[in-house]
């Protein structure tokens, strides 16, 4: 048997409890993975709540969960490149990434690098696709301005440090608790409320090249209203006001390819690329650990590990990732941030 997150109808985080299936098994093209870490997204919300239904219809029960990083427990025919045991991470189309076990398709996978922990691999897909998707919508170059709503986000936290890697400034816009952690990664923090077009106009009197809204919530009007042109604003999330402005709404559709995912890792694994963990929950507390991210103060990205007990006490944003169990003991207890 396999653990698996699954919900029988529309609902808040209430309707979600972790069911005991048969462990799957690897079709045609398929990679059986046994998970140890798996990362939550906001859109995953939507999708439960029934707000995307007209776009993303669940079938019940419904699985969830898309990002994964674990070890390959077999491989199905037509399958080359991966064996039993290798370390790999990628992710789900079936909504089914949140389990002890996940099956899928072998051009959804990459070999993790070594040098890359599980908490972060089983978080990265979706926030480094969709941030390399919008910073290369926009096209940045080498001195230009640009802005990014959300930065203190999973998503916005990387688009942020990939358009200082591409040689621009960036006025990452957050709350103004978040301004230390922006400028620690070279990031001009912005802080969001009334009065931010003023605050943008004045840190940025010869304007704005490119805005990157991974929020939504106004910001594509506000990125015009500042002068961007549209073919220079991509958002991740407003794809209404994309369409009334002809702005660009590329996403994680755009990018999610096996090079772009590890391109991504290789530069978080290597130091040039941050991911804050905000927190790493045991799979048993799906439930809180979706209700801290639907609080909407969550600073980098929550994971679900498959290697706590389900009584372990969520790990802290500051508590290390890399501590190792003694021997002979079990993760858990002994390691409550697994790495």
């Amino acid at each position: 048997m396999s653990r698996r997150v699954q919900f029988d109808q529309y609902g808040p985080a209430d309707v979600l409890r972790v069911a005991d299936v048969p462990r799957p098994s690897a079709g045609d093209g398929q990679v059986l993975v046994q998970v140890l870490a798996a990362g939550i997204n906001p859109g995953e919300i939507a999708i439960r709540t029934g707000a995307m239904e007209q776009m993303f219809p669940a079938t019940f029960p419904s699985g969830q969960g898309s990002d994964f990083a674990g070890r390959v427990v077999e491989v199905g025919p037509g399958v080359t490149g991966f064996a039993p045991g290798d370390e790999v991470m990628g992710w789900s189309d079936r909504r089914s990434a949140q389990a002890d076990h996940v099956v899928s398709d072998r051009q959804h996978l990459i070999a993790k690098p070594r040098a890359l922990d599980w908490i972060r691999a089983g978080a990265l897909w979706a926030i480094g696709v969709t941030s390399f998707s919008a910073v290369r919508a926009v096209a940045v170059q080498p001195g230009e301005v640009v802005a990014v709503s959300a930065a203190a986000g999973g998503v916005g936290g990387l688009a942020a440090q990939l358009a200082r890697r591409a040689g621009a400034r960036v006025l990452g816009i957050a709350s103004a608790a978040s301004a230390g952690r922006l400028r620690a990664i070279g990031v001009e923090p912005v802080a969001y409320g009334d009065g931010l077009a003023e605050r943008l106009r004045s840190l940025a009197p010869g304007g704005i090249d490119a805005f990157i809204d991974t929020h939504g919530d106004g910001y594509v009007d506000l990125a015009v209203a500042l002068g961007v042109s549209p073919d220079r604003i991509d958002t991740v999330i407003d794809f209404a006001a994309a369409q009334r402005h002809g702005a660009k709404a590329d996403a994680s559709p755009q990018a999610s390819t096996p090079d772009v995912l590890a391109t991504m890792a290789e530069h978080v694994a290597w130091g040039r690329l941050t991911v804050h963990i905000a927190a790493i929950y045991p799979l048993d507390q799906v439930r809180d650990a979706y209700t801290e991210l639907a609080s909407g103060h969550v600073y980098g990205k929550i994971v679900l590990s498959t290697e706590m007990a389900a009584d372990d006490p969520p790990c802290a944003a500051d508590e290390p990732v890399h501590r190792p169990a003694p021997p002979g003991k079990r993760p858990g207890k002994d390691r409550p941030c697994p790495g």
